[in-house]
Parts: C-alpha cells; structure tokens; sequence
C-alpha cells in the first residue's frame, strides 16, 4: 500500500511531495472517480484522474511504490490512459497561453532596470 501524495511524486507527476498533497487537497485528484486525502492508500489497479488547467489527464496504478523513480522506470508503474481529445485541450491551452503573453512584454529584467536608471540619469 502507497499513500497517493507519495505515489504520485514518486511516478513524477510532481516535482514535490508538498505540491503532490495540495493537488490533492484541492479535489483535483480523483482515484477511482472519488475525491480523496492524501492520505489514501492505493492498489494495483486503481484509475487516477488529474485535473491541470483543462485537461482531465487520466493514468492507471501498474504497482505500487515507495521511493521516487527515474523518469525511465516510470512506465512500470504507471500506464497513460489519457484521451486524445483531452491532450488535444491541454495543448490548445498552453497555445493559448503562449499567445496571451507574447515574448518581450514581461516585466523589465535587471539589465533593463539599470538602462532605464542609466536613461533617467539616477
């Protein structure tokens, strides 16, 4: 038995244990198609449900897990059953995005700042 905040970043769905949990807290974790607590243990078998953005992203327990993983051994214990049409919307929304917030309109870097200050005569 493997606690779902644990298995989730040991398959590296997430880069932190704490980020695993909050994902979790927040509902938008499903195992099974019920909302649960970190603390739930998982089986071999069992379906999980990741909500990112628009996107439903769905995997399936192969085994069973302690310690974080390489990202080459993930495919052991984890199996992507994710539709087409749900990583179609995960893409449209990351081209959104993209072309929401354009290269070159961000805040100032730090060379910016200081030709500006250099600019202003401060």
């Amino acid at each position: 038995m493997a606690r779902i905040d644990k298995y989730l970043w040991a398959v590296r769905l997430f880069k932190t244990r704490s980020m695993a949990s909050n994902h979790v807290k927040l509902g938008k974790v499903l195992v099974n198609g019920e909302v649960v607590k970190p603390s739930k243990d998982l089986k071999a078998g069992d379906h999980l449900a990741l909500k990112k953005n628009t996107a439903t992203f769905e995997y399936e327990v192969v085994d069973l897990l302690e310690k974080r993983v390489g990202a080459k051994l993930v495919d052991q214990y984890l199996r992507d059953i994710t539709t087409e049409e749900e990583l179609e919307k995960y893409k449209a929304y990351q081209l959104a995005q993209k072309q929401y917030r354009q290269t070159g309109y961000s805040k100032p870097s730090k060379k910016d700042k200081r030709n500006i200050r250099k600019f202003l005569g401060d």
